[in-house]
C-alpha cells in the first residue's frame, strides 16, 4: 500500500488546536486527511473545512456530512468560508511543506533523487513551473530566489552558471540542473545543497511565503476569542514568520504597545517552547525530523 502522506506530531496538534464537539475547523492543508480524520473524530455537532490546492488529494476526501473538502490555495481563506456561510472558526490548523505523494511521484518534480522535469507546481493548473523559472528569470533574480529562499550564500555563482549553461542548451530536468551546478558546492554537502536549491525553486513556483502570510492574516480576523491555531513547518523562514507572528501579531517581530508600554497582540502562545517529533516518531517517520509545531489563542 502507498501511503499518501504520513502527518507529523499528530496528537500534539490535534490536542493543542483544544477542540470543541460542536465547534468550527479548518484543515488549510488536507494532504492525505490525517490531521482531518482526527479533528472529525472529537466533533459531534461541529464541522470541518478542508483546503487543498493539489487535485490529487482529493483521492483521499472523507464521507462526512459534517466535513467539506475545497480545491483551493489556502491565501482564499477567508472568501471561501464566506461563500459557505462561515464568519468565524474555533481553530485552525495548518501543516506545511510537500506531501511524500507530492515528493514521491517522479513527474512531480519535487525531488532531486530521480530525474524529471521540474516542475514542482502545488497546484497543476498553474502556469509557471520550475524549469519555467531557470529559463525566464534574469541572473539577478535567480541570485535573490536562491539566497533569500534557500538561504545559499553562492547564490549569484549558482545564478551565473544556470545562465551561462542555458545559452547552450535548456535546463529543464533535474539532471540538467546538476549537470549546470557541478562542483559548486562540497561533495559532502550534496544532499544539503539540494535540499536547499529545491525549497528555494518550489517557495518561488508557489509563492508559498505570500500564500503563509496571507492566510495567517485572515486566520487571525477568522478565529474567535480562545481559538486555537495549530502551524508545522519545516524550514526556518517559516518557522521565523510564524514565531513573529505569533508573538507580535505582525511578521517583522516589532511589538506593539499601548499607553503604559505594555506589550500588546492579538495572540497568546500557547507553546512557549517550539514543539519537535520525539525520537519515536522521527524512527517511524524520518521525514518529520524538520518538523516545528508552534500553538496559539486569540485573545
Amino acid at each position: 500500500m502507498v501511503i499518501y502522506h504520513l502527518p507529523a506530531l499528530l496528537n500534539e496538534s490535534i490536542a493543542g488546536l483544544n477542540l470543541r464537539p460542536e465547534g468550527i475547523y479548518v484543515d488549510v492543508t488536507f494532504g492525505g486527511g490525517g490531521h482531518s480524520r482526527a479533528i472529525l473524530d472529537q466533533l459531534t455537532s461541529g464541522r470541518l473545512i478542508a483546503f487543498d490546492q493539489d487535485t490529487d488529494a482529493a483521492a483521499n476526501t472523507i464521507t462526512d456530512e459534517q466535513f467539506t473538502l475545497l480545491n483551493q490555495n489556502f491565501r482564499y481563506l477567508k472568501n471561501n468560508l464566506r461563500f459557505l456561510g462561515i464568519t468565524a472558526i474555533n481553530g485552525l490548523i495548518a501543516d506545511l511543506g510537500v506531501s511524500f505523494h507530492q515528493f514521491d511521484e517522479q513527474e512531480r518534480g519535487f525531488s532531486f533523487r530521480s530525474d524529471a522535469e521540474l516542475d514542482m507546481r502545488m497546484n497543476r493548473n498553474a502556469q509557471v513551473k520550475a524549469s519555467d523559472i531557470l529559463r525566464t528569470y534574469e541572473e539577478e533574480k535567480l541570485a535573490d530566489v536562491f539566497y533569500k529562499y534557500g538561504e545559499l550564500t553562492n547564490s549569484r555563482k549558482l545564478a551565473s552558471a544556470i545562465v551561462k549553461a542555458r545559452t547552450t542548451r535548456p535546463v529543464k530536468t533535474v539532471s540538467d540542473l546538476m549537470a549546470a551546478l557541478s562542483g559548486l558546492f562540497p561533495s559532502w554537502e550534496e544532499n544539503k545543497f539540494y535540499a536547499r536549491l529545491f525549497q528555494s525553486l518550489r517557495i518561488e513556483v508557489n509563492h508559498e511565503m505570500e500564500a503563509l502570510t496571507e492566510m495567517l492574516q485572515q486566520a487571525l480576523e477568522l478565529l474567535k476569542p480562545g481559538g486555537r491555531l495549530a502551524v508545522i513547518t519545516y524550514h526556518s523562514l517559516e518557522d521565523r514568520l510564524v514565531k513573529n507572528f505569533i508573538r507580535t501579531g505582525n511578521f517583522e517581530g516589532e511589538s506593539d504597545k499601548d499607553f503604559y508600554g505594555n506589550v500588546t497582540a492579538p495572540l497568546r502562545a500557547v507553546n512557549r517552547k517550539v514543539i519537535v517529533p520525539t525520537e519515536e516518531e522521527i524512527a517511524e517517520n524520518s521525514r518529520s525530523r524538520s518538523a516545528r509545531l508552534r500553538i496559539a489563542e486569540k485573545l
